[in-house]
């Protein structure tokens, strides 16, 4: 038998074509390297040099307004909290060169951020949809004031320092909505209707993803960021306040603040420059420990525009309505020259430092005997009802007639109530979008159920105690009454 030949031709290897195998292999290579310069691109610099394909547009009506690109953001906390976010978020819109949606002013503490300092804050996504569910329900039950109603923005409008629509206004553009339908008598929402705007809720809120053409919903929170514009070299950067090693391990959490600059993450070489709105979670900010807890734009030396911008934020006056009542109530209802005494006694923290605060103003009291006519007249705000005065030091200077007299407000005056009437038929909000409705201007205030402007008023008619004021530590409201003091409000 013929032994097996393995040198036969026929099970020979045929010889390897080196060349084909080495252009093959570069090929793949570079394929490789592409595909890690657009990951990295895309994931690491929010780049738009290699973006993503877009989905399908999720707001139609928006695109047809190319020059327009929104903002908007989640407002919460009290009227302080939310005017100061307010503020902020004219500056990010001014920067970034987009329209902002003015919203509308929330029940006191019916959508609540958390604890910055403390790394304990609802995420973005939840922010935004709490403060939109709470928007829609003021709509439904006819208590919808916008902060453009008791703020004025006239002038910022009038000399195009920025640009704004009114919440309601946006509501019909983004959701395909008849502007009209928010501006009858018993509304009564429909389920199908109320499915429509939850929907838009969700798109805002983030829930839904990026639609890079419609919504860029920002996750970046007060744990993680800290915005900045024009800092050099801080971009990136870690801030200087961070979780200590006792609260990583207590609460198991990893957080690493980092310094961004706004312009850069989210302007016009960003991916988020794609996207018809802009959507923030929180933009309250607040000095802690030397570091501000989000947002750290103070000055804008390179940029006139902004720097201009940034001093004309730090006091937006009340509107008209509002300041013109508080004078009027205290030249003529008070009359003589008087103390305003600003008492938060029920509401958190404070309520533990009663004894302070009465304390201060005391004291306060004591001097002015010393050197003015009795009875001293003593304009009262406060959270403490009247009803509970008794026992307190409140209750003593109301009982001592010979020496003080006291001034109150309650939301049930007349005088309170013809105010905010007069705020809901000016309806300063509704000239702010008009242009998105063919310019024609809605008249929103029929059935609408009367504003709480009440502190509003007090704050202004404390501007005008002219023998001086007496504030309750570390109340937003106190620092308020400061500012339109040192303006000098009264006198305007």
């Amino acid at each position: 038998m013929e032994a097996f030949n393995f040198r036969t031709n026929r099970f020979r290897k045929k010889p390897i074509n080196n060349t084909f195998r080495s252009k093959q292999f570069i090929s793949i290579s570079i394929l490789i390297i592409i595909f890690f310069i657009i990951f990295f691109f895309n994931n690491n610099y929010n780049s738009i040099i290699f973006p993503t394909p877009l989905k399908p547009t999720q707001c139609p009506k928006l695109q047809t307004l190319k020059q327009h690109n929104f903002l908007i953001y989640a407002p919460h906390s009290g009227f302080s909290n939310q005017l100061s976010e307010f503020k902020n978020a004219l500056l990010m819109a001014a920067i970034l060169n987009r329209t902002l949606i003015v919203p509308p002013v929330l029940d006191h503490h019916a959508v609540v951020l958390g604890s910055c300092p403390k790394f304990r804050v609802s995420h973005p996504n939840q922010l935004r949809f709490a403060a939109w569910n709470h928007s829609i329900q003021l709509i439904q039950t006819q208590r919808y004031v916008s902060m453009a109603d008791v703020i004025d923005i006239s002038s910022l409008v009038s000399d195009s320092a920025v640009q704004v629509i009114d919440f309601r206004y946006f509501v019909s553009l983004f959701c395909d909505i008849d502007v009209n339908f928010f501006c009858v008598e018993d509304l009564k929402m429909e389920g199908s209707l109320l499915e429509k705007l939850k929907q838009c809720g969700s798109v805002l809120s983030g829930y839904d993803g990026d639609a890079n053409d419609c919504v860029y919903a920002v996750q970046e929170d007060c744990r993680t960021t800290v915005w900045t514009y024009q800092e050099d070299g801080e971009n990136g950067s870690l801030d200087s306040f961070q979780p200590d090693e006792q609260l990583k391990r207590k609460k198991k959490i990893s957080y690493v603040r980092r310094r961004k600059d706004v312009h850069v993450t989210l302007g016009p070489r960003s991916r988020a420059n794609l996207a018809a709105v802009l959507s923030f979670g929180s933009l309250f900010t607040g000095l802690y420990k030397g570091s501000e807890s989000y947002i750290d734009i103070h000055e804008a030396p390179r940029d006139e525009k902004i720097q201009s911008l940034i001093k004309r934020f730090e006091f937006l006056p009340f509107v008209s309505e509002i300041l013109d009542a508080g004078k009027a109530y205290a030249l003529d209802i008070v009359k003589s020259p008087f103390l305003c005494a600003q008492l938060r006694l029920l509401d958190g923290q404070f309520k533990n430092h009663r004894s302070a605060t009465f304390q201060g103003l005391k004291h306060k009291l004591d001097s002015l005997r010393q050197k003015e006519s009795l009875p001293i007249h003593i304009f009262v705000m406060t959270d403490l009802p009247m009803s509970n005065w008794s026992g307190t030091y409140l209750g003593d200077l109301a009982n001592d007639s010979d020496s003080f007299k006291l001034f109150v407000l309650s939301e049930n005056d007349d005088f309170i109530k013809k105010t905010a009437q007069k705020v809901i038929d000016e309806a300063h909000s509704m000239k702010f979008g008009a242009f998105f409705n063919n310019g024609i201007e809605k008249d929103c205030h029929r059935g609408q159920v009367l504003p709480d402007i009440l502190l509003h008023v007090e704050e202004t008619v404390c501007s005008c105690a002219s023998l001086g004021f007496v504030g309750t530590a570390g109340s937003t409201i106190a620092d308020s009454i400061e500012m339109m003091r040192k303006k000098q409000i009264c006198s305007q």
